[in-house]
């Protein structure tokens, strides 16, 4: 059986690049924004958790059903997004990579600012982008 570390980068051998990243947590106590949303009937709430600086640092999505495979991938999907947040990832890189990902449920959302939604990930990345992305222009 092999040893699992074995993987893992030698810290000994010159030149390899170590990782530089380092978590950064949220205060125990922190100020947050909670957003109902629907999309196509099917109704969330998005938690929005803030470093002391306003930014975001983690996310939490609730959904109706709790205990289904949709449920379930959101939750994987926040848990990861808000890792990435506390590990660094600026904002407006992260909601760039999942704007317009497309998947069920998609539509009409009732939110004049957000009419449509490809799917519930992209309605948060473009929620995030409307309220925590600093643009120079009008592109979004």
């Amino acid at each position: 059986m092999s040893d699992p570390d074995s993987r893992l980068p030698d810290k000994d051998v010159p030149n390899m690049p170590q990782m530089l990243a380092q978590r950064q947590s949220l205060p125990s106590v922190r100020e947050s924004v909670t957003h109902k949303f629907n999309i196509m009937g099917h109704e969330g709430y998005l938690t929005i958790g803030l470093f002391p600086d306003g930014q975001p640092g983690e996310i939490f999505i609730k959904m109706a059903k709790e205990g289904s495979t949709l449920s379930g991938l959101i939750q994987g999907y926040c848990r990861a997004f808000s890792l990435a947040l506390q590990y660094g990832l600026p904002i407006d890189e992260a909601v760039a990579r999942f704007k317009g990902m497309r998947f069920e449920p998609m539509g009409a959302t009732g939110n004049p600012d957000i009419p449509e939604a490809m799917s519930i990930i992209d309605y948060v990345a473009r929620y995030l982008d409307l309220h925590f992305v600093s643009h120079t222009d009008d592109r979004r």
